[in-house]
Protein backbone atom coordinates (compact mmCIF):
# COMPACT_ATOMS: atom_id res chain seq x y z
CA UNK A 1 0.00 0.00 0.00
CA UNK A 2 1.38 3.16 -0.59
CA UNK A 3 -0.46 5.19 2.42
CA UNK A 4 -3.31 6.84 0.26
CA UNK A 5 -5.59 3.54 0.18
CA UNK A 6 -6.98 1.16 3.25
CA UNK A 7 -8.23 -1.96 3.13
CA UNK A 8 -11.61 -2.60 4.50
CA UNK A 9 -10.49 -3.81 7.71
CA UNK A 10 -8.49 -0.55 8.77
CA UNK A 11 -11.85 1.21 7.09
CA UNK A 12 -14.11 -0.96 9.47
CA UNK A 13 -11.92 -0.03 12.35
CA UNK A 14 -11.68 3.52 12.20
CA UNK A 15 -15.03 4.24 10.81
CA UNK A 16 -16.42 1.56 13.83
CA UNK A 17 -18.65 -0.02 11.13
CA UNK A 18 -18.96 -3.80 10.63
CA UNK A 19 -17.51 -5.14 7.06
CA UNK A 20 -20.69 -6.00 6.35
CA UNK A 21 -22.21 -2.83 6.72
CA UNK A 22 -20.16 -1.02 4.92
CA UNK A 23 -20.38 -3.86 1.97
CA UNK A 24 -24.08 -3.13 2.65
CA UNK A 25 -23.46 0.47 1.85
CA UNK A 26 -21.34 -0.46 -1.18
CA UNK A 27 -24.20 -2.98 -2.52
CA UNK A 28 -26.50 0.28 -2.46
CA UNK A 29 -24.39 2.96 -3.66
CA UNK A 30 -23.77 4.84 -0.90
CA UNK A 31 -20.07 4.72 -0.82
CA UNK A 32 -18.10 2.92 -3.59
CA UNK A 33 -14.14 2.22 -2.98
CA UNK A 34 -11.69 4.50 -4.59
CA UNK A 35 -10.09 1.32 -6.04
CA UNK A 36 -9.10 -2.38 -6.09
CA UNK A 37 -5.83 -4.20 -5.33
CA UNK A 38 -4.73 -6.79 -8.04
CA UNK A 39 -5.72 -9.15 -5.90
CA UNK A 40 -9.30 -7.91 -5.76
CA UNK A 41 -9.72 -6.69 -2.64
CA UNK A 42 -11.28 -2.99 -2.02
CA UNK A 43 -9.18 -0.33 -1.32
CA UNK A 44 -10.69 3.11 0.26
CA UNK A 45 -8.94 6.54 0.79
CA UNK A 46 -9.66 8.94 3.56
CA UNK A 47 -12.39 10.65 1.36
CA UNK A 48 -14.23 7.31 1.20
CA UNK A 49 -13.62 7.43 5.06
CA UNK A 50 -15.55 10.74 5.67
CA UNK A 51 -18.15 9.59 3.27
CA UNK A 52 -19.08 6.50 5.73
CA UNK A 53 -18.74 8.84 8.78
CA UNK A 54 -21.16 10.60 7.52
CA UNK A 55 -23.52 8.17 6.79
CA UNK A 56 -22.89 6.55 9.96
CA UNK A 57 -23.80 9.96 11.71
CA UNK A 58 -27.10 10.09 9.78
CA UNK A 59 -27.97 6.75 10.84
CA UNK A 60 -28.99 6.91 14.44
CA UNK A 61 -30.96 9.73 14.06
CA UNK A 62 -33.45 8.37 11.22
CA UNK A 63 -32.01 9.23 8.06
CA UNK A 64 -33.12 6.41 4.88
CA UNK A 65 -30.80 5.11 2.67
CA UNK A 66 -32.50 7.84 0.35
CA UNK A 67 -31.85 10.86 2.56
CA UNK A 68 -28.59 9.76 3.08
CA UNK A 69 -27.57 9.21 -1.25
CA UNK A 70 -29.23 12.30 -1.49
CA UNK A 71 -27.00 14.65 0.93
CA UNK A 72 -24.19 12.65 -0.22
CA UNK A 73 -24.95 13.55 -3.80
CA UNK A 74 -25.61 17.41 -2.84
CA UNK A 75 -22.05 17.53 -0.73
CA UNK A 76 -20.56 15.63 -3.67
CA UNK A 77 -21.60 18.31 -6.23
CA UNK A 78 -20.96 21.25 -3.96
CA UNK A 79 -17.55 19.84 -3.65
CA UNK A 80 -16.86 19.55 -7.18
CA UNK A 81 -14.14 20.54 -9.32
CA UNK A 82 -16.42 22.65 -11.19
CA UNK A 83 -18.35 25.77 -9.68
CA UNK A 84 -21.97 25.05 -10.45
CA UNK A 85 -23.90 28.19 -11.23
CA UNK A 86 -25.39 30.42 -8.59
CA UNK A 87 -28.77 28.81 -8.87
CA UNK A 88 -27.70 25.75 -8.59
CA UNK A 89 -25.55 25.97 -6.05
CA UNK A 90 -28.26 27.59 -3.63
CA UNK A 91 -30.55 24.74 -4.11
CA UNK A 92 -27.42 22.50 -3.36
CA UNK A 93 -27.13 24.48 -0.46
CA UNK A 94 -31.13 24.46 0.51
CA UNK A 95 -30.88 20.59 0.44
CA UNK A 96 -28.16 20.77 3.04
CA UNK A 97 -29.75 23.64 5.29
CA UNK A 98 -33.13 20.82 5.34
CA UNK A 99 -30.63 18.14 6.42
CA UNK A 100 -29.23 20.39 8.90
CA UNK A 101 -32.67 21.67 10.10
CA UNK A 102 -34.04 17.95 10.63
CA UNK A 103 -30.32 16.87 12.25
CA UNK A 104 -31.09 19.27 14.64
CA UNK A 105 -34.59 18.70 15.38
CA UNK A 106 -33.83 14.79 15.82
CA UNK A 107 -30.47 15.61 18.46
CA UNK A 108 -33.32 17.53 20.32
CA UNK A 109 -35.64 14.87 20.42
CA UNK A 110 -32.87 13.13 21.71
CA UNK A 111 -31.93 15.29 24.03
CA UNK A 112 -35.11 14.96 25.82
CA UNK A 113 -35.45 11.35 25.37
CA UNK A 114 -31.71 11.07 27.51
CA UNK A 115 -33.15 13.82 30.21
CA UNK A 116 -36.21 11.40 30.84
CA UNK A 117 -34.25 8.02 31.14
CA UNK A 118 -31.71 9.63 33.58
CA UNK A 119 -35.09 10.24 35.19
CA UNK A 120 -36.04 7.19 35.39
CA UNK A 121 -32.77 5.61 36.55
CA UNK A 122 -32.19 7.93 38.88
CA UNK A 123 -35.67 6.91 39.83
CA UNK A 124 -35.17 3.75 40.09
CA UNK A 125 -31.96 4.51 42.05
CA UNK A 126 -33.67 6.61 44.99
CA UNK A 127 -35.45 3.34 45.81
CA UNK A 128 -32.20 1.20 46.36
CA UNK A 129 -31.12 0.27 49.62
CA UNK A 130 -28.41 3.20 50.26
CA UNK A 131 -25.72 0.00 51.25
CA UNK A 132 -26.20 -1.23 47.76
CA UNK A 133 -23.28 0.55 45.35
CA UNK A 134 -24.79 2.08 42.46
CA UNK A 135 -23.52 -0.37 39.06
CA UNK A 136 -22.68 1.60 35.95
Amino acid sequence: MDGKHMQIGEVAARTDLSLRTIRHYEETGLVVPSARSQGGFRLYTENDVARLMVIRRMKPLGFTLDQMRDLLDAADRLDAGGEPGPDEREALLERVREYEKAAAEQVEKLRIQLARAEDFAATLRARLPESEPARP
